[in-house]
């Protein structure tokens, strides 16, 4: 079932099966404007997940995957530390959390700012 322009709720269900593909809104807006703004796809390596999965993979224990509101993405063909500039200039020092890691992006839609990494 799509849920925008170029994403569907599949991409974010999480991978242990559980059906648990809950995704909030705000979030899936901000991936339209990096899709839109990079012209490429937007590839969900984890979006939602249970808490149970979440503890499989060595998830935070409060980390926002269990809430519906993060995603960890790569946009196929550009450097994650350049999605991660062009995030944290989007959404300067408002919402969100923005993690930066070696080989993807994370982005989530808490209400406070969180940058990592």
């Amino acid at each position: 079932m799509r849920i925008s322009n170029h994403f569907t709720r599949k991409e974010f269900a999480c991978k242990c099966g559980c059906g648990f593909a809950t995704v909030d809104v705000k979030l899936v807006e901000l991936l339209e404007v990096v899709r839109n703004h990079f012209g490429k796809p937007v590839i969900i390596n984890s979006g939602c997940r249970c808490p149970d999965y979440n503890k499989k993979v060595g998830g935070a224990s409060k980390s926002r995957h269990m809430e519906g509101i993060a995603a960890d993405i790569v946009v196929k063909g550009v450097d994650p530390a350049e999605v991660h500039r062009f995030i944290t200039g989007h959404v300067g020092e408002h919402w969100a959390g923005i993690g930066k890691y070696n080989t993807f992006t994370h982005i989530d839609s808490r209400p406070s700012p969180a940058r990592w990494g």
